[in-house]
């Protein structure tokens, strides 16, 4: 009969966990936190289609041109790092994450990552990301618990006020005007929720998370729970 080591038994199971949220909730510290203290891989998808966004830049593609855009969608090699203590992310082989950071990534991302053929290429890879994590992974996004991982163990929708996340990301972009951050963040909203293919859109069995008045530190430990919970729970 085949015995089952001790380190199997008490090893906690595996599990996905999807969180989803507009800019400015706290998606990415919280999953980089959430993760690393239980001792899960992570996966930044925001970061993928920044990266797809950036090599379309580099490589004179018109962003604006869907038909471009899509004919190009296949052509670049992004390969993603899940250390939540250090993500990491290549395109072509060139160390990406400093680059998609930038204000013209940032304003062109909606609009390329709203062509259908860069949503299918980029959730093709996110799946198989997800499916080689063996121990679990934190997959944070704007379509993961309802598009790229439907059948995730835990779906978390973090949301906070408009001028809360605008307060947070102005922190983050040092210098930039409060009333301008909150324009874009509402700008880039309208855009994500609105696309035809995978909006930005609350899954009908995600637990809402409201950051507004809540610390980092207290919104890490809330999914720390909901997660400790549904492993225990497999």
């Amino acid at each position: 009969m085949e015995t089952v080591s001790a380190a199997a038994r008490t090893a906690p199971a595996a599990v996905i966990v999807a969180i989803d949220g507009p800019s400015g909730t706290g998606k990415s510290s919280t999953s980089k936190a959430v993760a690393a203290k239980l001792g899960l891989s992570y996966l930044d998808t925001g970061a993928q289609y920044r990266a797809i966004t950036w090599w379309m830049l580099n490589n004179g593609i018109d962003v604006q041109d869907a038909v471009e855009v899509a004919t190009a969608a296949a052509k670049p090699v992004i390969v993603s790092g899940t250390d939540p203590a250090a993500p990491t992310i290549t395109v072509d082989g060139e160390d990406a994450a400093g680059p998609i950071r930038t204000q013209e990534v940032t304003s062109k991302v909606s609009a390329v990552s709203a062509v259908p053929e860069v949503r299918a290429r980029i959730t093709e890879l996110q799946r198989s990301i997800a499916a080689a994590a063996e121990i679990g992974i934190v997959v944070e996004g704007r379509d993961i618990g309802t598009t790229v991982l439907p059948d995730a163990d835990l779906k978390i929708f973090l949301t906070a006020s408009p001028e809360a996340r605008a307060a947070r990301r102005s922190g983050e972009l040092k210098g930039s005007d409060l009333a301008t951050t909150k324009e874009a963040l509402i700008k880039r909203d309208t855009a994500d929720s609105s696309r035809k293919t995978s909006p930005l859109a609350k899954a009908d069995d995600a637990v809402e998370v409201d950051t507004t008045d809540l610390t980092l530190q207290q919104v890490i430990e809330c999914v720390v729970t909901l997660v400790e919970e549904k492993r225990a729970a497999k």
